[in-house]
């Protein structure tokens, strides 16, 4: 079937009817949903293994969505696909697991032929489906039942409405859970350590500096000029200033140094004690990489030596160095 493209429509009053028609079918669930919900969430909370999710088709991309959301919000979770149920992928399930099996109809050929292996295993069983009457609800100890709503799609024949209403209930359930967990941004960043919420959340100084050894220090009675030559070597556009006991006393970097010959001092002879900053911004290896990017934005700073608990400097850190990790 072609379209010919000289033949232009207004394509967005179909796509708004189609939001409208789902949209309201979620609202209309919202209202009718029980006690079984309740029932659903506190099985899963006292589960002592994982969710298994499964549904062929349409619901089984469904059901590989809900099992994604679950296990990054805290609820350890898994896919069954059903045909493969069959042929020996039921040994993933566990008499402590809890079975969330998706079904429009109830009706589903390869969920149903699943079912009696299940039942032998033993795990609590909850029948996601349109249809309370259904051989799959009767088998379950729980029926959530999203009701008869209308499709979509004008045939009746894609599942849109459906799908995205059992989606929805997905979602909320795995959120309810994560309510009920007391479930925290940095525990959602343990599952998610290759993200930016991950290394905001993870990522430590120390983290940093075992990719970035650089620790440029100079004694506080050496002259400008030989600073100048250790500042250029590290790029870092600043150096830390030690006692002879290896503690820090403060900080040179090269705006120190421009603003002197701005006032036209001859400085290159003069020792560094006279021009560095005695009470700089420090920071420790512990403390998270996004804190000291928050350090650096509010003090308006673009380096801060990182010190053990002696008080002695053992990294500098720059903003480029956290930028470039993508805090």
């Amino acid at each position: 079937m072609t379209t010919s493209i000289e033949n232009k429509q207004d394509y967005l009053g179909s796509v708004k009817e189609v939001l409208e028609i789902e949209a309201n079918a979620i609202l209309s669930l919202s209202e009718r949903l029980n006690g079984e919900i309740n029932q659903t969430i506190e099985m899963i909370l006292k589960c002592k293994n994982r969710v298994v999710v499964t549904g062929m088709g349409k619901s089984g991309l469904i059901a590989q969505k809900i099992v994604a959301t679950l296990a990054s919000t805290g609820t350890p979770s898994l896919f069954l696909h059903p045909a493969e149920g069959l042929h020996g992928d039921l040994g993933m399930v566990t008499k402590d697991d809890v079975v969330i099996a998706i079904s429009n109809s109830g009706e589903t050929d390869e969920i149903l032929n699943i079912l009696p292996s299940l039942k032998r295993i033993g795990p609590k069983m909850v029948a996601l489906v349109g249809k309370e009457k259904s051989t799959l609800a009767e088998k379950s100890d729980v029926i959530l039942s999203i009701g008869k709503v209308e499709e979509a799609c004008p045939l009746g024949l894609a599942p849109t409405t459906s799908t995205t209403v059992t989606l929805a209930i997905g979602d909320a359930i795995a959120i309810a859970l994560l309510k009920a967990r007391d479930f925290q941004p940095e525990h959602f960043a343990l599952f998610h350590p290759g993200g930016s919420l991950g290394r905001k959340l993870l990522l430590t100084i120390q983290d940093v500096i075992d990719s970035n050894t650089n620790n440029p220090v100079v004694y506080g009675d050496i002259e400008v000029k030989d600073v100048l030559f250790e500042m250029t070597k590290s790029g870092l556009g600043a150096i830390s200033i030690i006692g002879t006991d290896g503690t820090l006393e403060g900080i040179l970097t090269d705006g120190d140094i421009r603003r002197a010959l701005i006032e036209g001092n001859h400085i290159l002879e003069t020792p560094v004690s006279q021009l560095y900053s005695k009470d700089p911004v420090t920071i420790t290896n512990t403390i998270l990489a996004a804190e000291a990017l928050k350090i650096m934005e509010d003090k308006r700073v673009n380096v801060l030596p990182v010190l053990n608990d002696k008080n002695e400097p053992i990294s500098m850190v720059h903003i480029h160095d956290l930028t470039k990790m993508g805090l």
